[in-house]
């Protein structure tokens, strides 16, 4: 059992700063991100050991620990513990799913943090946390880290000089005739809803930094679970605007995204399209239909008549797009583990379609690729039982042979082909962008006229 954390102020530091002068320049680190000048939330930081696997036999935290984390109650709620990635994959094949295992990036992969920085945005305040024994040896390294922050070279950004195209696994075309084929299992009665997603990929014919390219990530796209986790050679760049699954005192609450709206320059259009995101017919039932899955799965885990919707379809606006979100919460039975909670939600029925285990299968067969570390989630399990779990969407895998991005939509019955196309094209510009890379031939600019030529030269419709 690791030994019990001793939480020790520090002055307060930009967390960019003093990420760009430590944990940027190691093999096994992590920035677990509230975005840039957030003005509230947590962002924590640090750099271990690589643990594979995330603590599946870990009790999780039960209604006696205090508020924000688990027993040990220490500032933010984080008292150290595994941070890492679960891919989506892995996930599908755990649940009895096909499932294909990606070749670029491992399925799962964490650190195993002991020590860490934590960060409080709304107080400006800024914390050691670590074993008793290990502080002092945390107190140099974070002093070391703060000297040579001021060292740093300016940030640079980049020209159009930079900018590379991205390869892409489907021409709108083809994804086209991929959403045609959903409605076709949905007319069929194989699923309500299906997730269908590609992926688009950068080649390493010039050398990627994560670390410059997370920064412009979290410019362009800031959100309020953003995340830098580096694996020896591989790394997730996330700007997630999507909470999967947090556990403290007992309660389990994940917050499901299905809605999406580009924003706009102006507030007039701008306001325009997250009314009609709100009183879209589709978007509203696609959510209710993934509000449905995950009061369904986290009732297999929860105190039977626990689980609830504690929020329904409510707009979360960022700097690309409107979401439409909704929040699930329950009260976790005694003696449930992490396995036990992941085995029950996890891949999430947000990047699934429902029923899930049929969705799953359809979407096998149509996407005919794996999702990798796409699709899956990242972030913190903590050694008391506590944890905070994010989507892995906006996000960019780096790997030995480049980085990929991986992009999609929930598709119903009421889905158009041109809205679809353009919402991934949406969605896949700010991630390919950070890496200086454009949308490929047929996806740049893609939208209305552009969209409707796409579904044209695809397979006819449904009808």
């Amino acid at each position: 059992m690791q030994a019990r954390p001793t939480a020790v102020r520090i002055d307060w530091i930009d967390p960019a700063d003093l990420f760009r002068a430590g944990p940027a320049h190691e093999s096994n680190a992590f920035w677990l991100d509230a975005g840039p000048d957030a003005a509230e939330g947590w962002s924590w930081m640090g750099v271990g050991a690589a643990a594979s696997r995330a603590p599946r036999d870990l009790a999780l935290a039960g209604r006696s620990a205090e508020l924000g984390g688990g027993d040990d109650g220490v500032p933010g709620g984080f008292a150290g513990g595994w941070v890492g990635w679960i891919g989506y994959d892995g996930g599908t094949g755990a649940v009895g799913a096909p499932a294909q295992m990606d070749a670029d990036a491992p399925d799962e992969a964490g650190i195993d943090a002991r020590s860490l920085i934590a960060f409080d945005h709304m107080r400006r305040e800024a914390w050691i946390i670590a074993p008793e024994a290990d502080l002092a040896d945390a107190r140099r390294e974070v002093d070391r880290w703060r000297q040579q922050a001021g060292d740093q070279p300016p940030f640079r950004d980049l020209d159009a000089t930079d900018i590379r195209v991205s390869s892409a696994r489907h021409t709108p075309a083809v994804y086209a005739a991929l959403i045609a084929r959903c409605r076709e299992a949905i007319r069929a009665g194989d699923a309500y809803q299906l997730c269908l997603t590609t992926r688009f990929e950068v080649a390493r014919d010039e050398p990627i930094d994560p670390v410059e390219a997370y920064l412009r990530l979290r410019r362009a796209l800031p959100a309020h679970h953003g995340g830098w986790v580096r694996v020896g050679e591989h790394a997730l760049l996330s700007s997630s605007p999507e909470r999967f699954l947090r556990v403290a005192q007992g309660v389990v609450r994940t917050h499901p995204i299905k809605g999406t709206r580009p924003r706009s320059h102006d507030p007039v259009p701008d306001a325009a399209a997250a009314a009609a995101l709100v009183a879209s017919e589709k978007e509203r039932a696609e959510n209710v239909m993934i509000v449905d899955l995950m009061r369904n799965d986290l009732q297999r885990v929860c105190e039977p008549g626990s689980v609830a919707a504690e929020r329904l379809l409510e707009v979360e606006s960022y700097s690309a797009v409107h979401q439409l979100v909704s929040t699930v919460a329950g009260r976790l039975r005694p003696g449930c583990t992490v396995g036990d909670l992941l085995d029950a939600t996890f891949p999430a029925g947000s990047m699934t379609g429902a029923p899930k285990r049929s969705a799953m299968t359809i979407l096998h067969d149509l996407e005919s690729a794996p999702r990798g570390v796409y699709a899956g989630c990242f972030g913190w399990i903590g050694s008391d039982g506590a944890l905070d779990l994010a989507m892995t969407i906006r996000s960019i895998v780096v790997h030995p042979r480049g980085a990929y991005v991986g992009a999609g939509g929930g598709i119903t019955w009421l889905s158009e082909a041109e809205d679809e196309l353009a919402e991934v094209a949406v969605k896949a510009r700010g991630p390919l962008a950070a890496l200086g890379a454009a949308l490929p031939a047929g996806w740049a600019g893609l939208r209305g006229a552009d969209a409707s030529a796409a579904v044209e030269s695809a397979l006819p419709p449904v009808r």
